[in-house]
């Protein structure tokens, strides 16, 4: 019998990857503000705190509400093409469904772009509850976000395995006593994500699995 009932997922990183979308925005934003664009590493390492803070990190506090109004106008329309799904990302969404488990979204990215990104990669179907930053009073580092999805749920941060692919995420599991496997496909690298203590360090989404049955209590 497995130890979890709930199995939340970060997006970006985790199941999606979206940097060349986000970089392809900002730019936009960039340049039509007079300033240099930036390339897809500096994007990559950037995202996953929330877009405000992206770009407020990426072009500064000068003119940030129209750079920010602008990069989320064009993203709206690039991000649902400019997207894919992570390597096995749509298979153990499948598996996990198909055992039984609840399955929900836990992310920074606004409910705007997070159900854009849902509907055109044909996932949002999987998930029992999706919350998004900006419906919580604090997103993520902040455990609000797990703690609201295990009261929906009705259930305890024992009952829930978070994964997710920054420290970021691994710092939220730790404030809501959820434990958290984090995946090497995202922001922080393997040792950033090693050094962050999570329960666990997987190479890709694929390997949840095997995770999920070493935890299995044995007969």
């Amino acid at each position: 019998m497995d130890p979890f009932k709930l199995i939340i997922f970060d997006l970006d990183g985790t199941l999606i990857d979206a940097y060349d979308a986000v970089r392809v925005s900002i730019n936009d934003a960039l340049r039509r503000t007079g300033r240099a664009p930036v390339d897809y590493e500096t994007v990559r390492k950037t995202v996953g705190w929330g877009d405000r803070h992206f770009v407020r990190t990426i072009a500064g506090e000068d003119r940030l509400d129209e750079t920010l109004e602008i990069f989320r106008e064009h993203h709206a329309g690039y991000l649902p093409k400019g997207a894919s799904l992570l390597p096995g990302a749509a298979g153990i969404l499948t598996e996990l469904k198909d055992e039984g488990f609840l399955l929900a979204v836990a992310t920074n990215r606004p409910t705007r772009f997070s159900e854009l990104l849902l509907k055109a990669l044909d996932i949002g179907r999987y998930f029992d509850y999706v919350l998004c930053g900006d419906k919580v009073k604090n997103a993520k580092p902040a455990p609000d976000i797990l703690i609201a999805v295990l009261e929906h749920f009705g259930l305890r941060p024992g009952d829930a395995l978070f994964v997710g692919d920054m420290t970021v995420d691994v710092m939220t599991g730790r404030g809501a006593d959820v434990a958290t496997a984090a995946v090497t496909t995202g922001s922080s690298t393997r040792q950033e994500l090693e050094e962050s203590r999570p329960a666990a360090v997987i190479g890709s989404i694929k390997d949840l699995r095997g995770f999920l049955r070493d935890r299995r209590p044995r007969s």
